[in-house]
């Protein structure tokens, strides 16, 4: 999609406020998502689409978006310009002043609220980075009402005990001057204006539910609890307001084999006593290649631990791996032969290691007979 709104809605720049709202009515029911189920574009196509009535079809942002050429002045109040995190001077007020002057008291275009989803990865899909498919249920904007929330063909009406300010004001004398409170206008809520005639589809309140399965892309190395922010793509504003943001949650299952601490993963595995004693190879397993062998050295003790670079989780900025370290676990041989046990026998004679009046050795050869 083009970058300019007029583009994005196929208008001229001297298009009417009726010339917008047809052709946005036209494209919103073209690229819903619940009409485009196969397009995977659709869903980014509504919302550009969205953005830009948004903006146009407001006279005071569509005056400052025709100013600056872009969207720096889209949200903010004539002639006044950018204040950094504030956004501008009439969010400035509304942080200090609890929502004096501020647009939302003004115009009743709350942003929507943030939503949370949750996926659930194995380690291995951790480790690699996936595209996961996640269901979210988020309150859209109506199409019918094109989120004004009253019938079409007519429009909500300016709350007559706020005057449109969406609060009430009063002044009342003290030893300092005049003392100015405010407070949510009860008739309208703070929207500034009354919807007389409601939406059926939406039941005036300018949006309706909506089930969409969203692509997201998760980046190898993410860790459990982590949270990934999808810009735009929680509920939709009230009455023209911003998008919310969707927050997707991330759960990894547990392993059977690996346990994770960061970029490190940790196993154990099982050594024969006789490569513990003598020497040799065993086979260790990884998690995202196949396994490896390591060389035991030996004289290897129960409980030692190697460490393997880069065999371990990657990291989420850098993409350098961690290390897998390894615990050494001598098994003892549970059952024996008696030509095994005769020979681990004799073994046990040439080290000395005999108790009471007979040597190890016959007390082996007793237990076989």
């Amino acid at each position: 999609m083009a970058t300019d709104f007029y583009e994005r809605l196929g208008v001229s720049r001297g298009a009417s406020q009726e010339e917008i709202k047809r052709a946005y009515r036209k494209l919103a029911r073209q690229y819903h998502p619940d009409a485009n189920s196969g397009d995977p574009d659709a869903a980014e196509r509504f919302k550009e689409i969205g953005h830009a009535y948004a903006v146009l079809s407001d006279p005071d942002k569509r005056r400052n978006y025709d100013t600056f050429g872009d969207e720096r002045g889209a949200g903010a109040g004539a002639g006044f310009g950018d204040f950094g995190d504030f956004g501008n001077i009439s969010d400035l007020f509304s942080q200090f002043f609890g929502g004096a002057g501020g647009p939302q008291s003004r115009t009743g275009r709350a942003r929507g609220s943030d939503v949370l989803a949750e996926v659930t990865l194995t380690l291995e899909e951790a480790a690699l980075g996936i595209e996961k498919d996640v269901e979210v249920t988020t309150l859209t904007t109506c199409l019918d009402c094109e989120g004004s929330g009253a019938r079409p063909g007519t429009s909500p009406v300016t709350c007559e005990d706020c005057g449109g300010a969406g609060e009430i004001r009063t002044v009342r004398r003290t030893m300092l001057g005049n003392m100015v409170t405010s407070h949510t206008c009860p008739t309208c809520r703070g929207a500034g204006e009354r919807i007389l005639d409601p939406c059926k589809n939406c039941r005036g309140t300018g949006r309706v539910p909506i089930t969409d399965t969203l692509t997201v892309q998760i980046p190898a190395g993410v860790d459990d609890g982590a949270q990934l922010r999808v810009s735009g793509r929680g509920e939709s504003g009230s009455r023209g307001g911003v998008s919310g943001d969707l927050y997707v949650a991330i759960r990894i299952a547990e392993h059977p084999v690996f346990k994770r601490a960061g970029e490190d993963l940790g196993c154990e595995v099982t050594v024969p006593m006789t490569i513990a004693a003598l020497g040799g190879e065993i086979e260790v397993p990884m998690l995202i290649e196949d396994a490896e062998n390591l060389d035991i050295k030996p004289g290897t003790q129960s409980g030692e631990v190697v460490k393997l670079k880069g065999r371990g989780m990657p990291h989420l900025r850098s993409g350098r791996r961690g290390e897998l370290v390894v615990l050494l676990r001598v098994e003892t041989p549970r059952k024996l032969t008696p030509e095994q046990a005769e020979a681990l026998a004799q073994f046990a004679d040439m080290r000395g290691e005999s108790a009471g009046s007979r040597s190890f050795f016959d007390r082996v050869k007793e237990a076989f007979k």
